[in-house]
Formats: C-alpha cells, sequence, structure tokens
C-alpha cells in the first residue's frame, strides 16, 4: 500500500523553508511529490521544484501556487511558505499530464496510467484560462468515474503550476487508475436563505423576474427587511446558488452577485443564466459553514475502513480565517476529525469536484 510523508515550514528565505521541509520528510522511497508554495515565493517556484527534486530523489511532482496553502492543522496565509507531501505509489497507477489549455487539447491528453485508463485526477487550473469551466467539465469526461477534484490557482504574482516542470494558462495535474483508492467530500461555506425559485426571465447573467415577479423584489423578501433596506450591505454577504439538477444531496453552487438595477427591479451575477432554471439565494455564514464542515467530515469518517494515508485538501480564498477565525480553525477540524495523517493543499480561486467548477467550498480528498 502507498506510503506518504510530508513537510511544511515558512521561513523569509525559500531554502530555509526547503531544508526544513527536507528534514520532517525524512528518508524513504518515494515516487510522487506534492508541492504548494504560498505566492510570496511564485519567482522562486522553480529553484524550489529543482531543490526538492534534488534531494529527495522523488522524480514526479504537481502542485501549484495559493496566496495560502494548507497542511495537517495548519494554514499558511500571506507568508513565505512551502507544503510538501511525497507517496511511494506504484509507477503503473499514475501519470502526470499538463498543456490543457483549449478543448482540442482535452482529446490529446495523456491520462493513461500504464496499460490502466484513468479513473480519477487531481487538477490544478489557470483562473484566467476562460475555457476552464468547459475544460473542466470535458476532462472529467475522460476518466472513468467521472470525477475530478483540485482548484484554481491563486497568487498576485504569476499563477503557476507544477507538473513535472513549471507550467501555466490551462490545466494541470496527475491521474490515477482504479488502484488508487481514494474517498472525496465537499463542504459548502454558503448556506440557502429561501426557497428555490424559478427564473422566469433573464439576459446571460441579469435576472429579470423569479416566479413571474420582478427579480429584486423576491430578492429583498429573501434576504430580510433590514439589509433590503440597506442593499450596499449584501456586497460579500449574499449570493446566488444555483442547485445541481439530478443531484441527491442538495447540492448548488454559489455564484458572487455582480450588480443590482434598482430602478429597473434587475439582479445580476456571476455565471451565464437560462430561463427555466432555478436559484436560490444564500448567505455566508461561520456558524452554517462551520456545521456542513463537520457533516462532511462526520460522512467521510463513517465511510473510512482504515486510518488515512495521505490527503489534499482545496479550500475557498473566502473560507479559512475569515469564515473559520483564527488558529487555523478549518485544518484543525479536519484533524480533530480523522486524526494526523499527512495533508497538503491550497486557498483556491475556485474549487474543483466531480465535473464542476464550485466557490466557497472545501473539498477534502483521502488516499486510503
Amino acid at each position: 500500500m502507498p506510503t506518504f510523508r510530508y513537510g511544511h515550514a515558512s521561513a523569509s528565505d525559500w531554502r530555509d523553508a526547503a531544508r526544513s521541509c527536507l528534514t520532517q520528510l525524512g528518508s524513504g522511497l518515494a515516487n510522487l511529490g506534492f508541492l504548494y508554495v504560498t505566492d510570496v515565493l511564485a519567482d522562486h517556484a522553480s529553484d524550489i521544484l529543482a531543490h526538492l527534486r534534488e534531494h529527495t530523489g522523488v522524480p514526479h511532482w504537481v502542485g501549484t501556487v495559493g496566496l495560502g496553502i494548507c497542511t495537517t492543522g495548519r494554514e499558511y496565509l500571506d507568508e513565505p511558505a512551502i507544503a510538501v507531501m511525497v507517496a511511494d505509489i506504484d509507477p503503473g497507477t499514475f501519470r502526470i499530464f499538463s498543456g490543457i489549455t483549449n478543448a482540442n487539447e482535452i482529446d490529446r491528453a495523456l491520462l493513461k496510467c500504464g496499460s490502466a485508463p484513468a479513473n480519477f485526477a487531481i487538477v490544478h487550473a489557470d483562473p484566467n484560462n476562460r475555457q476552464v469551466t468547459e475544460l473542466v467539465s470535458r476532462l472529467a469526461d475522460r476518466v472513468e468515474s467521472g470525477f475530478l477534484v483540485g482548484g484554481l490557482t491563486s497568487s498576485r504574482r504569476q499563477n503557476l503550476q507544477i507538473a513535472d516542470g513549471i507550467t501555466e494558462g490551462g490545466l494541470s495535474g496527475v491521474s490515477f487508475s482504479d488502484a488508487v483508492t481514494v474517498a472525496t467530500r465537499l463542504t459548502q461555506g454558503c448556506s440557502p436563505i429561501g426557497p428555490k425559485h424559478v427564473i422566469t426571465a433573464c439576459q446571460r447573467n441579469v435576472i429579470v423576474s423569479l416566479d413571474g415577479q420582478p427579480a429584486l423584489d423576491v430578492f429583498k423578501e429573501d434576504i430580510g427587511e433590514v439589509l433590503a433596506r440597506d442593499l450596499n450591505r449584501v456586497g460579500g454577504h449574499i449570493f446566488a446558488g444555483l442547485p445541481i439538477a439530478g443531484s441527491d444531496t442538495g447540492d448548488y453552487l454559489v455564484r458572487n452577485l455582480v450588480g443590482i438595477d434598482t430602478s429597473h427591479k434587475l439582479v445580476a451575477i456571476g455565471e451565464l443564466l437560462d430561463p427555466g432554471g432555478s436559484i436560490m439565494f444564500c448567505r455566508r455564514d461561520g456558524n452554517t459553514a462551520h456545521d456542513d464542515m463537520a457533516r462532511m467530515l462526520e460522512s467521510i469518517r463513517k465511510g473510512l475502513y482504515t486510518q488515512p494515508r495521505g490527503g489534499v485538501y482545496y479550500s475557498c480564498l473566502g473560507r479559512g480565517a475569515s469564515l473559520f477565525g483564527p488558529d487555523s480553525r478549518e485544518l484543525r477540524m479536519i484533524r480533530e476529525a480523522l486524526g494526523e495523517f499527512p495533508l497538503v493543499g491550497f486557498f483556491c480561486n475556485g474549487e474543483i469536484s466531480h465535473n464542476r467548477l464550485y466557490g466557497y467550498t472545501g473539498v477534502l480528498t483521502l488516499f486510503v
């Protein structure tokens, strides 16, 4: 069975952080590495990768840059930091891929793991690629389970990814055959505040009417009298939720509100819409996010038959300390629920789960 080891550190000089990570990793066989660095160190990503490859002997690496990075019980935000996890996995059960920047390259992507088809993939994506939503969906069609996990790179510098080298501009990651067993769950960071509504009229991303009523009137009724009197307060607090058809868990995609027209009673959101679709409004709330995180962790714990060997966690930039409070509470919840095991990841510009791009969510994947 695969074995995982990990290390993490913060230091003003990347070499010091890398040396600390290497000390924590110790010695042992490994052929696949996960590397996440904060964007403060983005300019040194190539040097960090080369240093770790040389001193570990691990030939294959995946990862990306984030405004913040995650590890077991700890998050690093706005500071120079590195998180590394290495694993000894059968070389015929995984494959690194990169260079997917448009739909034509999806079909040419080499995902096959040895002689076995790809069953699942961990994906990092460039948020500046305008086709990213379509690319995620089409790439999911290329793996047997139809399931991807990952996130969009977040950086104030370069949106760099790691896929056996430094890359950018599209999708990259690692595919696995069904010989690698994983368990994965998603937790929402927002909670619905009203019922589902039918979009009865819209223009692109602008909602004209809901349930036959002016969109803004319905919106005000859902958010309550206090917020309705001062719509300037809804930004960053109220969002649109788009229910996923056929979901047996009430899953939904969260999208930002991008405009309100009080004279014409219109509401605009960050997603193209179709008449006849469903929508509901949601609140970003620390208490409900905490409760849903606990629910997700209990659900994945009940399905485990052994202690996780390793894991990756991809959380929205809108979560972390701003939603769960200080002292890495979000990451500590994972450790308290599932125990001490190697875990790395980053804070994303958007999260990938199954075949969709989410927002304000956390996606946990365990190797078991």
